[in-house]
Order: structure tokens, then C-alpha cells, then sequence
């Protein structure tokens, strides 16, 4: 995903599931220089930590902060707790809990269902392409949902990564909770910025990012801790299936409002 959001999932119905609203950013074109200027350090831990999230099943939990300024300029905080269950290249549950409740994202390989437990609401819609990359196109490019975390799942983690990256290094190595770990800073234009701890190993495991938009007022942020990384599930279908709580209401999902044609200035 080329662009950097703030946001958990995305407003989708009325009152919205995940109800936090994404922020694009346009990205302006990089500066000239004749090559990224991207160590060969932070690239080849990229590398291996692209190569050790292209499992074909995979688990993992983060915690999530994002920071935000509210109408008067004040910087808040929403926390969320997520856990992500992947099965390439076409399955997905994330299953998440946070200031604005419970909330479901499943894909069977044909169809996204997201689920509001606050609402007990949920909505789908019909994936063609049939992957997960395919999924996360259909909804972000549909219906404005959001997954901040959706280049770690991509079918080329460290692509994704550094994608509208313009440099990157490693800035040191650091210890946490008795491991080593390496951490990388990125810039990507137009100001934005990614600090992204990997493990010091074979697997370059993600245990930390926080992406930061200088260019925003308040310079909000979006932090992730990483956790209980599983490599060696063993999912079935059966884990990827909606089933509806009772009482609950199935909705239609409403496409992204055109966006007013004032405001020109800074309008994204």
C-alpha cells in the first residue's frame, strides 16, 4: 500500500465499524537523487523479514495506539488490541477489541464480512480478485477501510514496506525484554516517518512501528506492539467462516462520499 493511514479499519456503516476515520496522505514525488538512499543494513534486514512473513500461515497479535488531534488542536489517544490470523493466499480473520468495542474482519477467499459487535451489525462484499492483497484493494478502494498493518500481510512484505520509501537505516540495536533487535528509521514523502524494530536473527520478526506525519497539525502518530508471532499454524477453512451472533443485522455498506470540490488548498 503506497500510502500511510491513521486509522484501525475504517468508518463502514452508520456509526461506523472500527470507527476511526483514515487519513490519506498524498505522496509527493521524492526528492531527486540518483539512488534511494537506503543502507544495505536496514535492506537486508527488510529482506529477511519479508522472507520470514511470506509463510504460507501465520498469527500474531498487536496492541495499537493511535494519536490524533481533535477539533481543537488537543492530541488524543485510541487503543486497540488486535489478533491476526492469515492463511495465504486467500484467508484472514482479524479479530479485534479497543476504546470503540469489538470488531471482526473475515475472508473465505470470495467474500470480506465485517462484523460490529457494539452494533451487532455487519456488512460484506464480494472480493473477484480472490486474495487477501485482492481483498484490501476491493475494501480500501470501496469503501474507505483501513489496515494499517496490511504490508506486513502482502504477498512481498518488504516491498510494501518501502514503498514510497526514499532512505532508511539502522539506527542501533537495542534490547527488549532480554532480546535483541534492531532499529531501522525510514522517510517517506511528503513527511512522513517510520521507526520499525525487527529481531536480531535469521526471522527479523516486527516487535515495534510507529509511523509519524509531520506534515499533519499536531504531527499525530500511529504505534503498533508486536506479539505472540506463530509461524507453524495450521488453520482450516472452518476458521474463516462468519458466523452471524443472533439478533444480528446484516447492512448494506455505503461507497465513499464523493469528496466537495472547495477546499482546494491541502485537500487530499
Amino acid at each position: 500500500m503506497k500510502l500511510r493511514h491513521i486509522a484501525a479499519l475504517g468508518g463502514l456503516l452508520a456509526g461506523s465499524i472500527f470507527s476511526l476515520t483514515p487519513v490519506n496522505l498524498t505522496a509527493a514525488p521524492p526528492a531527486k537523487q540518483a539512488t534511494p538512499a537506503i543502507t544495505e543494513e536496514a535492506s537486508a534486514a527488510l529482506l529477511r523479514m519479508g522472507q520470514t512473513l511470506r509463510a504460507a500461515a501465520l498469527s500474531f497479535q498487536a496492541r495499537t495506539i493511535r494519536v490524533y488531534s481533535d477539533a481543537n488542536g488537543e492530541p488524543l489517544h485510541i487503543f486497540h488490541t488486535m489478533k491476526v490470523t492469515m492463511q495465504r493466499p486467500n484467508h484472514l480473520l482479524v479479530e479485534g477489541t479497543g476504546d470503540d468495542g469489538s470488531n471482526k474482519l473475515i475472508f473465505d477467499g470470495k467474500t470480506a464480512i465485517i462484523y460490529s459487535a457494539a452494533q451487532n451489525k455487519y456488512a460484506s462484499i464480494a472480493v473477484p480478485e480472490g486474495t487477501i492483497e485482492g481483498m484490501m484493494k476491493e475494501a480500501v478502494g470501496r469503501l474507505g477501510v483501513d489496515f494499517p498493518l496490511a504490508d506486513f500481510l502482502s504477498e512481498a512484505p518488504a516491498k510494501a514496506f518501502l514503498s514510497g520509501v526514499t532512505a532508511g537505516r539502522v539506527v542501533n540495536s537495542v534490547t527488549i525484554d532480554g532480546a535483541p533487535y534492531d532499529h531501522l528509521f525510514f522517510s517517506q514523502p511528503p513527511g512522513i516517518e517510520l521507526e520499525l524494530w525487527l529481531s536480531k536473527n535469521d526471522q527479523s520478526l516486527p516487535r515495534r512501528l510507529i509511523v509519524t506525519y509531520r506534515s499533519l497539525p499536531g504531527q499525530p502518530n500511529f504505534i503498533a506492539e508486536f506479539s505472540d508471532w506463530n509461524l507453524n499454524i495450521h488453520p482450516s477453512g472452518a476458521d474463516f467462516v462468519f458466523q452471524p451472533p443472533a439478533g444480528a443485522a446484516q447492512v448494506e455498506l455505503k461507497p465513499i462520499a464523493a469528496a466537495a470540490p472547495a477546499k482546494k488548498k491541502g485537500a487530499k
